[in-house]
């Protein structure tokens, strides 16, 4: 092995290189393709009177707009709209859904839709509801809504429990976790549960805070990026401008994802039209490709490596940190034949990482749900904060861990107190105050255990704002069956979507149309995954006719007849300026907020961002742990159930997102950057397809430990040999996932499943 540990490094590789119908690079002109096709249709005056508006974009929390204008994010920069949000936009902005096609549409035949189909129906114009045994919705007036809705929530507060997305504004979250909690429930799931809660978990305990500990400002003073389990080019395409300005300012970006990602090699941005629009701007610098669910070993190794070329920071350990001694003790008594073994990545790959994190001058550690969605999904967090601790890159500008989050207002409503984790003790103090009486001491159910929970008939009321709860879940059977044991389900949305008709209550389901962010009639507030909030301005819909109300009028109209004057005057709240006061005297940071209809100016959340390493726990150190090395055995095909018959192989699977798809959302059905041309596709590494004698576009049947999906279309891609590669929600038929069981999340990025032809080809 070289003394240099970059000079061992092969060029990456064309992430298309084992299929020929990917691009050459991601994004680029597609993108501007894409803008003219829908801003120059009949739909692009709306398009573009939302994309002005100034309010921040429906897409991901790395999203811009605000006061500062549509297209402009925190730090002044324009042009940094994504091609999500039009495809947000678009979706929005369709006509309201006829009444008579709820009428001549059973549920039978609306289960038959795909998830795009359910999207494209257009707006909810009106509520209604299916009552027990129907098989078609009808129409149903407000009166009816509010006397249903408010008989439910009498039930016993362990047996209420509400789900939350994160599309709405802070001040629906307040009011949600204010109601709930003012009925002595804790049942707060939401659909962080499904993704971040590892990281909530970790950093909680590490640094005794939730969020990111950087600044957009920050990231800029960097020159290297970790970016781990996350493909951004998909699905935080704003990131992607910031990549692109560290590499051109000479740093470096290490991408760490078992499937190659064409996006994370080479990517076009309209935001820089001459020097990377058409060429494409170079991305990662290295690109390492680790067995599925592996990723503690990975950092590990890293760890080991900084030891073994003398990058430890030990004198910043010493100072800033606890426990430091068994995390360097277990990073360099762990043999590399071990590591390596586990991770399925060279020494050499390992050592050139650790080169360019111990000689970089800033660093900074970015994950998404390729790190959190694991059995050890907390544990994997850790790693990455040891690492950056080890290496000194927590606690000044250009350094720091960063969770990568998806929907554009998540991490806000973990801020307002919808979480079943334990609240900062000041929160709770505080909202104990407003609530006159103490929180329930009972664990709430988070997003899994409340599925759990109402399959075993202990849930009897649920509220849903936004979200599609059923189809977020792994095992859709299960989920199908335990949402069709609630008595009564409350689903808020502007549109349809394939829970409404496959997550049928026991008793009655109700749908309540509501407006978008940008058509509120009045201002809300959203949280950015950077600890930055951005007022949106008051807005108008389009759609005159229809029977939608703001979804702060439904929640303040309900909590009033469930709860009369108590706590507050709930529809006093129906002007946002007093949630606004409210969340300012309640959550710690948010104290500008009070204020914010007076000043109009956004801000960044207080006590969140390190700019120097004093952490918020009770001996103002970071907090490190060890991390033990996961076990990645595999089932059997006798315990996975697979035909005696059946000649496959088993592989790994990692359930993710296409290229036009928002969670459960799906814009368009192909993923042409995987070459995959439809939603049934296995992508795998043409040696294990060829092992066992499956080609390219042959038909096959995938079993995981729930199901089978049959006629499964082989696609040949740059997946790690062992691992394949299929699209959620579809997939999630197929397995029921084991959970961290400190955070709760599944284990969608490791799904055990056998793989062999369909048995007429057999």
């Amino acid at each position: 092995m070289s003394s240099d540990p970059l000079q061992n490094l092969q060029p990456i590789p064309p992430a298309h290189e084992t299929n020929e119908e990917t691009p050459a690079i991601g994004g680029g002109l597609p993108i501007i393709e894409y803008w003219a096709e829908h801003t120059l249709s009949p739909e692009g005056p709306k398009i573009w009177k939302t994309l002005l508006h100034h309010s921040a974009c429906l897409s991901c929390s790395w999203g811009t707009g605000g006061q500062k204008g549509g297209f402009t994010n925190e730090t002044g920069e324009k042009l940094q709209r994504c091609m999500k949000s039009v495809e947000a936009i678009s979706a929005e902005i369709q006509p309201a859904i006829p009444p008579q096609i709820f009428a001549q549409r059973s549920l039978a035949d609306l289960q038959k839709l795909s998830s795009r189909d359910a999207d494209r129906l257009g707006r909810l114009g009106f509520p209604m509801i299916r009552r027990a045994g129907a098989d078609y919705y009808e129409r149903i007036s407000w009166e009816a809504v509010y006397n249903i809705a408010a008989t439910a929530f009498q039930k016993a507060p362990e047996r209420v429990a509400s789900y939350s997305s994160g599309r709405s504004s802070n001040e629906a979250a307040f009011l949600l976790q204010l109601l709930i909690r003012a009925l002595g429930s804790n049942n707060l799931a939401d659909c962080s549960d499904l993704c971040h809660a590892p990281s909530t978990n970790a950093l909680t305990a590490m640094f005794g805070t939730k969020t990111s500990v950087v600044s957009l400002e920050s990231l800029k003073q960097s020159d290297c990026v970790v970016l781990a389990g996350a493909n951004s080019a998909y699905n935080h395409p704003r990131l992607m401008n910031e990549l692109i300005e560290l590499r051109d300012r000479g740093g470096k970006v290490i991408v760490i994802n078992p499937v190659m990602e064409i996006g994370l090699v080479k990517f076009g941005s309209p935001a820089f039209p001459v020097k990377s629009l058409i060429p494409g701007s170079d991305i990662a610098s290295l690109y390492l490709q680790p067995i599925p669910g592996s990723d503690v070993a990975l950092f590990i190794g890293i760890q080991k490596s900084l030891i073994e070329q003398g990058f430890l920071r030990q004198a910043y350990l010493e100072a800033y940190t606890e426990n430091w001694q068994a995390v360097v003790e277990q990073a360099r008594s762990t043999p590399w034949d071990e590591i390596t073994s586990t991770c399925g990545v060279s020494q050499a790959d390992i050592a050139a990482a650790a080169t360019i994190i111990g000689t970089a001058k800033g660093v900074v550690f970015g994950w998404a749900m390729g790190i959190t969605q694991h059995r050890n999904g907390v544990d994997n967090v850790i790693s990455i904060v040891n690492t950056a601790l080890m290496s000194g890159n927590v606690g000044r500008e250009g350094a720091g861990v960063m969770p990568v989050r998806g929907h554009s207002n998540v991490q806000g409503f973990g801020s307002m107190g919808v979480t079943t984790a334990k609240l900062k003790q000041e929160l709770q103090t505080k909202l104990e105050h407003l609530l006159g009486k103490p929180l329930s001491k009972t664990k709430g159910y988070d997003t899994r255990s409340l599925i759990e929970a109402a399959d075993a008939d202990k849930v009897d009321t649920l509220l849903c704002l936004g979200g599609n709860l059923y189809g977020a879940n792994p095992d859709s059977t299960q989920a199908k069956r335990a949402l069709g044991k609630i008595e009564t389900i409350i689903y808020v949305a502007t549109k349809p979507n394939l829970g409404h008709f496959h997550g049928l209550a026991k008793h009655n389901t109700i749908v309540i149309p509501v407006l978008n962010r940008f058509e509120n009639p009045h201002k809300t507030t959203v949280e950015s995954g950077n600890n930055f909030v951005r007022f949106n301005d008051v807005g108008e819909t389009h759609l005159k006719d229809a029977d939608v109300i703001p979804e702060i009028q439904f929640l303040t109209e309900l909590a009033a007849r469930i709860h009369g004057n108590y706590p507050v005057n709930w529809r006093w709240l129906q002007d946002t300026r007093y949630i606004r006061e409210l969340i300012g005297q309640t959550v710690s940071g948010y104290e500008k907020i009070a204020k914010i209809d007076e000043t109009n100016e956004e801000f960044t959340i207080g006590g969140r961002i390190l700019t120097e390493p004093k952490f918020f726990t009770p001996s103002g150190k970071a907090m490190m742990a060890t991390t033990p090395l996961p076990d990645l055995a595999l089932p059997t095909v006798q315990e996975l159930g697979v035909p005696e018959s059946a000649k496959g192989l088993l592989l790994t699977l990692m359930t993710v997102r296409s290229y036009s798809q928002h969670n459960t959302v799906v814009y368009q059905i192909g993923d042409k950057y995987r070459g995959i041309p439809h939603r049934n596709c296995i992508l795998m590494h043409r040696s294990d397809a060829e092992r066992v004698n499956l080609q390219q576009h042959q038909r096959v049947t995938v079993q995981g430990n729930a199901g089978t999906m049959t006629n499964v279309e082989v696609i040949y891609g740059a997946v790690r040999s062992g691992a394949a590669l299929m699209f959620y929600p579809e997939a999630n038929a197929i397995f029921s996932a084991p959970v961290d069981e400190r955070a709760g999340t599944p284990a969608f990025k490791r799904v055990p499943i056998f793989v062999y032809a369909d048995c007429s080809e057999i």
